[in-house]
């Protein structure tokens, strides 16, 4: 009769002090970053203003201008409002009226709408650029025919194209939905917002040295196995930036053609008719200004925090 033992059960690895010390630490490091990072920036804002006060004191009332070609502007108060002017006239009103809202209410609310289409334009642009760089990646014929037509693309001007692309979309037949204005402005956005992607995505599904390369094709692992496990890990710190930079290019589209395409309700249509008060309240015009910069910021900032949830693909772009 043989008598069978029972292995002794396995404990969980304890966490050492040093592994605690080291997570705080690096917790605290983040922190200090973080916070030095809105330092800096709440730094920047401050001395655009200063900026702004020292040449409305100490600059010519009437400018300067260099024959029929104007060098400096204005500093009178039609031009130039003081910053606290402006801060105050969000507070205000948007008009007289007596249930009007105040004017800051209606400015968020045209951010909100046009950071909607933003949002449309920006994953409509990732998707076309991340598509267009695995096919340059995989076929150089590719690359070398779609390249230059990517780069070429950005030399159109946006306020004749935007026209174009709604009078095309008006024409179109979906079924039994219709083709809506807004449907218009996002195309555009997404047509400033792919570009980046797709210049980013390509370098970095190109950075990995070849010696790695080999090793996988020596493992018989193909061409996809090869883009998953190795190329789009390598790509993270190339495309990071990259979609910062289109999740503001599309902010900037969005503002440009609800402008040029007249779209009722966003931020773009409401800068054109504040400015239309610029004689009569030279400080309201400024407000829906705000706005689009403020937009096109919160746009860059919910990218680079969601790029925080592929910090460990990121020890290129940290190191920067």
């Amino acid at each position: 009769m043989t008598t069978t033992t029972a292995a002794p059960p396995v404990a969980a690895p304890a966490v050492t002090p040093a592994a605690g010390a080291t997570r705080r630490a690096r917790a605290r490091r983040a922190a200090t970053r973080t916070g030095a990072r809105v330092g800096t920036a709440l730094l920047a804002l401050l001395a655009v203003g200063s900026l702004w006060e020292l040449y409305k004191w100490l600059g010519p009332c009437e400018g300067w201008s260099l024959g029929d070609t104007r060098l400096l502007p204005r500093t009178d108060d039609m031009v130039m409002p003081h910053t606290w002017s402006m801060v105050e006239r969000l507070l205000e009103p948007v008009t007289g009226a007596r249930d009007a809202e105040p004017l800051w209410q209606a400015v968020l609310a045209a951010a909100g709408a046009s950071l909607r289409i933003a949002v449309v334009g920006w994953l409509l642009g990732v998707t076309v650029g991340v598509l267009l760089a695995l096919a340059m990646q995989r076929v150089r014929i590719v690359e070398a025919a779609v390249l230059p037509l990517v780069v070429l693309s950005q030399t159109v001007p946006l306020i004749a194209l935007a026209p174009l692309v709604r009078s095309w979309g008006s024409q179109l037949e979906l079924g039994s939905a219709d083709w809506q204005p807004w449907m218009s402005v996002a195309v555009i956005a997404s047509y400033l917002a792919f570009f980046p992607v797709a210049v980013g995505m390509l370098r970095g599904l190109q950075s990995p040295a070849a010696i790695h390369v080999e090793l996988l094709r020596a493992s018989a692992a193909g061409w996809w196995t090869t883009t998953l496990r190795l190329r789009l890990p390598a790509a993270v710190p190339h495309v990071l930036p990259a979609l910062r930079l289109a999740a503001a290019n599309a902010v900037v589209g969005t503002v440009v053609a609800e402008v040029a395409t007249g779209l009722p309700g966003g931020i773009g249509r409401m800068i054109v008719e504040f400015a239309n008060f610029a004689a009569s309240d030279p400080a309201k015009p400024w407000a829906p200004i705000f706005g689009a910069v403020a937009l096109g910021l919160l746009a860059a900032g919910v990218v680079a925090l969601l790029g925080r949830t592929l910090v460990r693909y990121r020890r290129t772009e940290v190191l920067r």
